[in-house]
């Protein structure tokens, strides 16, 4: 389509918007977009409609139809609401839990959804306040809930907010649901099918009571109390980033044991314009900068962070050299893994009949610690929700010991169903405190693990490519790599590719075919080579961007070996990079 032909195509779109039931606010902003001598804006914001797809809705807000606003979250929240009322007829009232980020508009969007829900017929537990995505998850099945959703867009930056739907066991939905759910979104054609007139007496406001029993649940997780109470004053530097975990994480450290949280004031605040960081994201080492100079004010023992919905946790420590560092997301998953098995084996948990969970894309050590101690491990897809499947799948089976993802997503508990800052962050203290114990700091711990295990060293590499444009790049770029995939890398020669697509992997070797056992097709593509390097390649669900994940392994044989073997993993890492032309 030229740009004549899109520009008309997107005219047509907006003034439908103009011409029908829509607010002056939002046709005030839809005339100046139109009124400008430069139409970007317009065609951005016109040229395709908000997807709501299986992940939920997350996009920039503003006016139009691929805009997150009221008219699209309310599409969103009617096409759920018909969903259950179709999927539920014989329960007497169906129910959802809704909570909230610290985004600007999310209370709004919060508020306006559960005035649809409600004037379906839909009982409606609302937040009073901002809480913890993972708090919500607890909530739907601590209330019994059908469903439930989640105004948040993550660590997105500012500009951007997102709508996530959960099923009734507090997970991310799945196939069925979540595509079927999108085939009812995509019935409402018209902002007159959402009914945006609520009905109070079907609205609750919840807070204080399931706050308590979430931190409850969570106290009971501890492995290692002793180790708390000779480490109780354990200094933790911890910063929520403007975001929900200012609600519960402090006061879940404290009633997990520690006593000495030491806070940074200015990102206490709450803000969605997230004024002291340029991103709200724990894996942007400057996201944590405020925390790590408080952490040097105070020499604490470590510094932890939450997002803005606070399900994912970033953390700091001093290495050998007295640096602050940060820890990756692979790095935390690989502590927490170790951690809870080796606590686990040693007081008497290990039957045989447990297991843990990791993301294709997550360290492949932590495939090794789990086979060396007779504990199952499940691979999945990206994305919580794939974990919490697995969960859902082996309950009642088989006993879940804990489960995380590269991105700086972990669950060490079963009574929520999405990635948990919350219990992290009180786990990840327990793991300083039980080090602490043990004559280590959290450094050295991880230098250990690398001794008995092997080291290894990931590098997640983003190519952002924004827009339209951006977006038809991105599919080519996957198209090419599928058809003509890499004969080596680095110099190592690649031995098998996994197709995540059509559920295939290729001996490069012998060129034996055999399938992927997945669930579903997910658009990801893995190379292994020789020197036992793993690349893996898929495009964002959630932002403009492709993602490169690279882990590259050595040995170590003590922890001395520990630089020498940092450094030539970084110059695997340079290489593979100048191999994929990344």
């Amino acid at each position: 389509m030229d740009n004549n032909a899109l520009l008309t195509e997107v005219l047509a779109k907006a003034q439908i918007w103009l011409d029908g039931n829509y607010n002056e606010e939002t046709k005030n902003d839809i005339r100046r977009m139109i009124n400008a001598d430069e139409k970007t804006e317009l065609i951005e914001s016109f040229y395709r409609d908000l997807e709501f797809g299986t992940g939920g809705l997350r996009g920039i807000m503003g006016a139009g139809t691929n805009r997150m606003n009221i008219y699209t979250v309310g599409a969103a929240t009617q096409g759920l609401s018909n969903y259950l009322k179709a999927q539920f007829p014989h329960v007497p009232q169906i129910s959802v839990v809704i909570g909230h980020d610290c985004r600007n508009n999310s209370r709004l969007f919060a508020e306006i959804s559960a005035n649809i829900f409600s004037a379906n017929g839909i009982k409606v537990y609302l937040f009073e306040s901002l809480r913890p995505t993972p708090e919500a998850s607890f909530a739907i099945r601590q209330l019994g809930c059908q469903s439930g959703i989640i105004l948040t867009a993550s660590h997105n930056p500012k500009e951007y907010n997102g709508y996530k739907a959960y099923w009734d066991d507090g997970a991310q939905m799945i196939a069925p649901h979540d595509e079927n759910v999108i085939t009812e979104v995509n019935k409402i054609a018209s902002v007159d099918h959402i009914k945006f007139n609520g009905n109070p007496a079907l609205i609750e406001i919840i807070g204080e009571e399931i706050d308590k029993a979430f931190i409850e649940n969570i106290k009971k997780l501890s492995l290692s109390p002793d180790s708390i109470k000779r480490n109780s004053n354990l200094k933790i530097v911890y910063t929520p980033i403007h975001g929900t975990g200012v609600m519960l994480i402090p006061r879940a450290l404290k009633e997990y044991g520690f006593t000495n949280v030491i806070h940074v004031p200015e990102q206490d605040v709450t803000s969605g314009d997230f004024p002291t960081v340029v991103s709200p994201n724990p894996e942007e080492p400057a996201a944590l900068d405020m925390a790590v100079k408080k952490a040097i004010e105070t020499d604490a023992d470590i510094v932890m962070a939450s997002d803005p919905d606070a399900d994912r946790l970033g953390i700091a420590v001093k290495n050998d050299k007295g640096e602050w560092i940060l820890v990756n997301g692979n790095q935390t998953a690989l502590l927490f893994i170790y951690y809870l098995i080796r606590r686990w084996k040693e007081l008497n948990k290990l039957s045989g009949n447990q297991y843990i969970v990791k993301t294709i894309v997550t360290t492949e050590i932590i495939k090794q610690i789990a086979e060396r101690n007779n504990v199952e491990m499940f691979d999945c897809f990206t994305g919580f929700k794939w974990i919490a499947a697995v969960i859902r799948e082996n309950e009642g089976k088989k006993e879940y010991i804990g489960g995380g993802e590269e991105s700086y997503g972990f669950l060490p508990e079963e009574f929520a169903r999405d990635k948990d800052a919350v219990s992290s962050c009180a786990m990840m203290a327990e793991i300083a405190a039980w080090a602490k114990d043990n004559g280590k700091t959290l450094f050295e711990q991880l230098q250990d693990i690398y001794v008995e295990y092997g080291y290894g060293k990931e590098k997640g590499i983003s190519v952002v490519r924004k827009g339209k444009s951006g977006a038809e790049e991105i599919a080519q770029m996957m198209r090419d790599y599928r058809s003509n995939p890499p004969k080596e890398i680095a110099g190592s020669k690649v031995i098998i590719v996994k197709d995540y697509d059509s559920l295939k992997m290729t001996n490069m070797v012998s060129g034996q075919v055999t399938d992927l056992v997945m669930p579903a097709t997910s658009n990801v593509l893995q190379y292994f080579t020789e020197d036992g390097t793993k690349i893996s390649v898929r495009p964002s669900g959630t932002e403009p961007k492709i993602k490169f994940y690279v882990e590259v392994r050595g040995e170590m044989n003590s922890r001395a070996d520990y630089d020498a073997a940092d450094a030539a993993a970084n110059k695997k890492i340079e290489a593979v990079r100048a191999s994929l032309g990344v």
